[in-house]
């Protein structure tokens, strides 16, 4: 008999959690944390569903906190099973999941500042020696190589566009050892095809079951142009005579946005000025794309007659803090790229902080904003910004790039589908409900295949 369990990601957008039992073996596929409003944050205190001690794998699709970032808490409260990976996976891991730990420990010192935690005095849910734990049990796999996580288990990695590293899960389960086996897929996230930097993911193979992201389930992206839309904005921050401040993810949507507008700049369409990386994580995260730069697509690139590279003397990295003032200084035009990407916290925050006021100024937004985020206020056209306790005048021109979106829409998930032929049943997951029956009613209604959306905490048993 194998089980599939939903404990994450079910109904919701955060905390992928999937768990398959078989013959006395517990799989893991993903193990996130549970982001977002309070009553999604405090899902991350419950007791694991089993016990993490009777856990013998995690296979881990990406590093996304979304997708990895409980493990630090499930190896403090007893997981010591191999957590395995890509390579470029688990080069990144550690940066993520550190910083995550920093930011417990922040949450913590300010809920016991403000003296709103339940309990006397708030605690990190976990902390940096956590995270040493857990990373010495990672193991590295490269995609497309068989690998056997538990008895009657194998898996292994094919490429999904998603991020640098990023992969879906073929499993295949054989519970008594004999007969065809029970073959799954985790989609993990699903990228977009033709994105920049990133290759396309690639269609996968048959399966008896399919578990499927489902965030933009129920839409389509708006057509886009990532090179255009990006020159297009840059040139007229250059006219204005000021600095583009550029609010982004220190991994990957960093790396998308040096690797572009170095190839305009390298094509001519931009004039050379400076690019500072404003952020610790983003630069040991530039070392790392280098590291493994065959797994880049450089097509755009390639079409403008540019080097394929993501750093040149005109890319500064700023990662200490007398860098990043040192950045002040500068008068005229420059890109600065600086986290956290809805600017909740950050150095972009002292760069808003200075340069908001100045007409000059641009303030990029390229990626999406939360409802409540100060990134979202912006583009909703705040005149003031509150930032470190004060109220900041928004004298800068505030303008979006929308070509950048990490994840596949309906149209790209059906394209990547192909011509797959119907699972037994498709379970839609990360994705918020309206998107996930978006999604169910999609592949329903032009596949006829047999869909269903887990509620979190369901368990179903697989016909083996």
């Amino acid at each position: 008999m194998t089980k599939l369990h939903f404990l994450g990601a079910a109904g919701m957008v955060s905390g992928s959690r999937h768990l398959v039992e078989t013959g006395g073996t517990r799989v893991l596929v993903d193990c996130g944390l549970f982001q977002g409003e309070k009553d999604l944050r405090e899902l991350n205190w419950q007791r694991f569903a089993v016990p993490p001690d009777t856990i013998d794998a995690v296979v881990l699709t990406h590093g996304h906190i979304d997708h990895s970032g409980f493990l630090p808490r499930l190896g403090r409260d007893g997981f010591r099973g191999p957590i395995i990976t890509s390579p470029a996976t688990a080069d990144l891991l550690g940066l993520l999941l550190y910083d995550s730990a920093k930011c417990q420990a922040e949450d913590a010192l300010y809920a016991n500042r403000k003296g709103y935690a339940k309990h006397k005095p708030a605690l990190p849910l976990y902390e940096e020696r956590d995270v040493d734990r857990v990373l010495r049990l990672v193991r590295k796999v490269p995609r497309e190589e068989w690998f056997e996580p538990a008895a009657g288990v194998r898996c292994r990695f094919h490429e999904a566009g998603h991020m640098l590293g990023s992969s879906f899960v073929e499993m295949e389960v054989r519970e008594s050892g004999v007969g065809s086996p029970t073959r799954i897929i985790f989609s993990g996230d699903v990228g977009r095809f033709d994105a920049p930097l990133y290759k396309d993911p690639i269609a996968p193979p048959p399966c008896d079951y399919l578990v499927l992201e489902s965030t933009y389930g129920d839409r389509d992206h708006t057509p886009s142009r990532p090179l255009d839309e990006l020159e297009t904005v840059t040139t007229e921050a250059i006219g204005r005579g000021g600095m583009m401040l550029v609010a982004s993810f220190a991994i990957g949507r960093c790396q998308q946005l040096v690797y572009l507008l170095r190839t305009l700049m390298g094509a001519g369409r931009l004039p050379e000025i400076p690019i500072w990386v404003d952020s610790p994580m983003a630069v040991d995260a530039m070392a790392v794309f280098r590291k493994h730069g065959t797994e880049h697509d450089f097509s755009e690139a390639h079409l403008e007659g540019v080097a394929e590279s993501l750093a040149s003397p005109f890319v500064r990295m700023a990662k200490t803090a007398t860098e990043s003032k040192a950045i002040n200084a500068h008068d005229g035009p420059g890109i600065v790229i600086a986290s956290s990407g809805m600017m909740n916290g950050g150095r972009i925050l002292h760069h808003l902080a200075r340069r908001l006021p100045d007409p000059r100024t641009t303030v990029l937004v390229a990626g999406y904003q939360a409802s409540g985020t100060r990134g979202r206020n912006l583009v909703d056209g705040a005149r003031f910004l509150k930032i470190h306790g004060r109220d900041v005048p928004v004298k800068a021109a505030i303008r979006k790039v929308d070509a950048l979106s990490g994840h596949a829409d309906r149209s790209e998930i059906d394209r990547w589908l192909g011509a797959m032929p119907a699972p037994k049943t498709t379970y839609l997951v990360h994705g918020e409900p309206p998107a996930a029956r978006g999604m169910a009613d999609f592949l329903r209604e032009r596949r006829g295949w047999s869909t269903h959306v887990p509620a979190l905490g369901d368990a179903v048993l697989l016909d083996t």
